[in-house]
């Protein structure tokens, strides 16, 4: 749980505590270019609490409470929020293109140019962008373990 904002928060010490709550997908649904540019443009007051699918209502609530605004829930025309999810190369059907590694925001993905890739499954967060980069539909999004 967040604790409101004090006169002695830094407008750093403020980001810092933004991109903490926020889920670290990576996913740019919310409309920036990842976690970090979304909670540096809501601590300049440019973006609202409700733009982030994967940290849902829940998410959306401990923003508000943190920057001291209204309580709303996060807007669904962004994308729907889903449990934790990871991705996994059908390894029988990868082609070794590299457009997933090059889609992946984290560097979850490994592999070899023309050699099967293969996701390290504790850095994937679930973003979902290496699945349209992938042109043999072998990546398929399991249910995140724990």
């Amino acid at each position: 749980m967040s604790t409101p904002l004090s006169a002695s928060d830094t407008a750093a010490d403020l980001v810092e505590r933004l991109d903490r709550l926020l889920p670290q997908t990576q996913c740019g649904q919310c409309g920036y270019a990842g976690c970090r540019p979304y909670a540096e443009a809501m601590a300049r007051g440019e973006a609202g609490i409700d733009h982030c699918p994967p940290g849902g209502d829940a998410g959306a609530r401990a923003l508000a409470r943190l920057l001291g605004v209204p309580a709303q829930p996060y807007d669904r025309t962004r994308g729907e929020h889903k449990p934790a999810q990871v991705a996994l190369v059908v390894e029988a059907d990868c082609i070794g293109c590299t457009k997933c590694i090059q889609a992946c925001p984290v560097d979850a993905i490994v592999g070899a140019s023309k050699h099967m890739h293969t996701v390290i499954e504790p850095l994937c967060t679930g973003c979902e962008l290496c699945v349209p980069a992938c042109p043999v539909d072998c990546i398929v999004l399991v249910a995140a373990a724990g």
